[in-house]
């Protein structure tokens, strides 16, 4: 068996692939709900009136995909150069730190200086987090999967030693916790009441730019073609290690991003909860979208509705909630082989 390359797909066959990946994950999970006892059709509705069925629900989703948005475009944005950033759970918990460390009176600075200076700072500290990996990468052919990857352990014991020590709260009663961020570097709700802020719809902003960077710009084409063909690229005079650090860079700090919304728009304090893998999921998130930056909204919507409908689905069907989990991994493996047979078709020797 090898692998022969197919022309370029036409639009039809564009959203064929991916339909039809998703429809191999519906036929899949139907079988193993089946397998638990519950009826396909009763679990999927449940599983979207939980999502979306009410306001309360459709905002709350939204507020899951707010920090899967970010950490989606990190992905994106650096598996189109072919850097591999599997960090983005580190980058965000930096993000984090920042946010933590200036937004709790370091900085007595009204809300609309305030929150600009935090957003960039932690984009600062999220593309530094990634520079290392990138720079040994190009100075030292270091495999940045294995280096992002480590990374993602190492940054979590030391925000464990932070909140052991230097950010821990002296009111927290013992629980390893910060300090709460004040009010002038939260990010004010949407609808008062409810948890969905602001950080969604810096995250659609963030996007839209990521989109407009990679499609209309120079910078963007040059990260494509690094993507494409870094020899090539060399050659037509790319300078194709510069353009890695960029996108180091750029990706890192969408990443930290993420740990900005959540402590400044949510948790509004740092713990080790912070993140229940969205570094790690937005690399599902970018997969679906085909590395689409505004594919990764969609796809973000999708993953975080398959949360949050299959929390309410399981209190009621009696369907354990892992569902979840079972069907956006089915879902990656699906769209990966679904990228894969739009790209190239399989011959038989």
């Amino acid at each position: 068996m090898r692998l022969e390359a197919k022309p370029m797909p036409s639009l039809a066959q564009s959203l064929a692939y991916p339909l039809g990946a998703v429809a191999v994950t519906l036929v899949i999970v139907s079988a193993l709900v089946v397998a638990a006892g519950a009826s396909p059709f009763s679990v999927f509705q449940l599983v979207l009136v939980g999502a979306a069925g009410t306001p309360f629900a459709a905002l709350e989703t939204l507020t899951r995909a707010t920090p899967l948005i970010f950490t989606g475009l990190a992905v994106a944005v650096a598996f189109r150069a072919k850097l591999w950033n599997i960090g983005a759970e580190a980058q965000l918990y930096v993000g984090a730190v920042v946010t933590v460390v200036l937004g709790t009176g370091a900085l007595p600075l009204p809300a609309p200086i305030l929150i600009p200076v935090l957003i960039v700072a932690s984009m600062i500290g999220g593309g530094l987090m990634l520079l290392g990996p990138a720079f040994l990468k190009v100075r030292l052919g270091v495999d940045e999967v294995v280096t992002t990857l480590l990374l993602n352990f190492v940054v979590l014991l030391f925000v464990s030693m932070l909140l052991e020590g230097v950010l821990k709260d002296p009111m927290a009663l013992g629980w390893p916790r910060s300090a709460s961020v004040i009010a002038e570097a939260r990010l004010p709700r949407v609808v008062t009441g409810l948890r969905l802020h602001y950080g969604f719809v810096l995250a659609v902003v963030a996007a839209i730019a990521v989109w407009f960077v990679m499609k209309k710009t120079t910078l963007g084409y040059e990260m494509r073609a690094v993507g494409h063909n870094a020899e090539a690229a060399r050659f037509a005079g790319i300078p194709v290690n510069r353009v890695l650090l960029k996108t180091a860079m750029i990706s890192g700090g969408l990443a930290a991003l993420a740990g900005f919304s959540e402590v400044s728009g949510t948790a509004r304090n740092l713990t080790l909860e912070l993140s229940p893998g969205y570094g790690y999921t937005g690399i599902v998130v970018a997969m679906l979208a085909m590395l689409n930056p505004l594919g990764v909204v969609a796809a973000a919507i999708f993953v975080a509705g398959i949360f949050v409908g299959a929390d309410a689905m399981s209190r009621t069907a009696g369907v354990p909630s892992y569902i979840a989990n079972v069907m956006v991994a089915t879902a990656l493996l699906t769209m990966v082989t679904a990228i894969m047979l739009s790209r190239f078709r399989i011959r038989w020797r």
